[in-house]
């Protein structure tokens, strides 16, 4: 973590963002004073989850401190939403039924909120099928495990106001150079992404509330469009986006931005059109010259030239970096699709594996990818693969 905050730190001071690096020099100074009180050997052989929590400005922090035979062995800091009016108390309760959901639940939780300790062990010990001791307001070396944790909090909390506030230049600039309302805060990215027009995925990408929404992020596999036709692809992929909320399902974005030039933005214009949808506002972000970064052509639409915004911009940032997790999240996808395509082809060119025996083998080993890391010892455990297939099986798929 420290060397993430130092990097983080030199990145403002070079992009002379002076408050914003002493923010992190700060940060870095009260982990290693933190680092230095050596907390990590406690001296017991207990193993416990010990959760701090802070709130600020409208945010929340819940650190969570992992100390597993006397020893730290990490943390983990989260932000949970809706936060703002609800007490500490409420909120670790939330927090504890849900992140021990699908996780296991070490014999001891101490925390310093008031929370209803008796309801939380009632519900883990359930949950966990043993007896489960949550400590509130602790002494002793507990407390020093509670120090650790909050201090963590506010540090995390710190850095992620920093963030939120560099994000909210960013969208302030975005908004100025764009020429769109201060009303602007949700933004939707596309990007197209194939081989030579095989295994063609869209993806979707949505920032808000200054920040990546990953659990709203959707990729759209194309299908029916002549191979190579991005328009035709990109047009596929708003309409399935946005149908369902022109239905009345869903939230519509207040800026739709597209990875390509005027063409794209007209394949998406129509879609947008077709749909009833003609008041969102929509941009092209369109490689410059020698498609160098800082020299985007931004494409709006209605206009007949595009706007270029100064390198240095603070906008022209946003909008870059929201176009690369865009082309990032496609390429995965298209990666996956094409994967997914060249190894049941080959599966299927294989003499004696037939349909039944595919679903064998895929059923079996969870998928394609389970097939492919399979040794020839594994493949002829499953039913109907005798030692002899098997050996071709692996010998084709990792010869393809």
């Amino acid at each position: 973590m420290l060397k993430r905050l130092a990097a983080r730190m030199q990145e403002a001071s070079d992009g002379l963002r002076f408050e914003e690096a002493a923010v992190f020099r700060d940060q870095i100074q009260s982990l290693s004073k933190m680092a230095q009180r050596q907390y990590a050997d406690t001296g017991s052989d207990q193993d416990a989850d010990v959760i701090g929590f802070v709130s600020e400005h409208g945010l929340a922090c819940v650190n969570l401190v992992m100390v597993r035979g006397g020893r730290h062995l990490g943390d983990r800091s989260f932000f949970p939403q809706n936060a703002q009016e609800r007490d500490a108390g409420e909120v670790l309760q939330a927090f504890i039924a849900q992140h021990y959901l699908e996780r296991p639940v070490p014999p001891l939780l101490v925390t310093g909120e008031d929370l209803d300790a008796a309801e939380a062990e009632a519900f883990l010990s359930a949950h966990a099928g043993h007896r489960i001791h949550v400590a509130v307001r602790p002494v002793g070396e507990r407390r020093a495990w509670l120090e650790m944790a909050r201090e963590n909090a506010l540090q995390a909390l710190k850095q992620r106001l920093s963030e939120q506030t560099t994000q909210e230049a960013r969208l302030a600039a975005l908004r100025e150079g764009l020429g769109l309302p201060d009303s602007v805060q949700r933004i939707e990215c596309f990007d197209v992404s194939h081989t030579q027009g095989e295994a063609a995925v869209a993806s979707c990408v949505v920032y808000d509330r200054r920040d990546m929404r990953r659990s709203e992020y959707r990729r759209y596999n194309i299908a029916e469009v002549t191979p190579g036709d991005d328009y035709a692809a990109m047009k596929q992929a708003l309409a399935r986006r946005y149908g369902r909320i022109a239905g009345g399902e869903g939230v519509m974005p207040d800026l739709v931005l597209i990875d390509g030039g005027k063409g794209q933005v007209h394949a998406a214009g129509d879609a947008l059109a077709e749909l009833g949808l003609n008041d969102v506002a929509l941009v092209g972000v369109a490689k410059g010259p020698e498609r160098k970064p800082g020299l985007e052509e931004l494409w709006i639409a209605g206009r007949l030239e595009p706007r270029r915004l100064p390198s240095d911009d603070a906008g022209l940032h946003l909008i870059q970096a929201i176009r690369d997790e865009a082309h990032r999240f496609a390429i995965a996808g298209h990666r996956a699709r094409r994967g997914k395509k060249r190894v049941t082809s080959s599966l299927e060119s294989i003499g004696g594996v037939g349909a039944k025996r595919r679903r064998e083998l895929l059923a079996r080993f969870g998928g394609l990818k389970g097939v492919l890391g399979a040794s020839i010892e594994d493949l002829a455990q499953v039913e109907g693969i005798s030692r002899t297939l098997a050996e071709r099986i692996y010998r084709e798929l990792h010869a393809a």
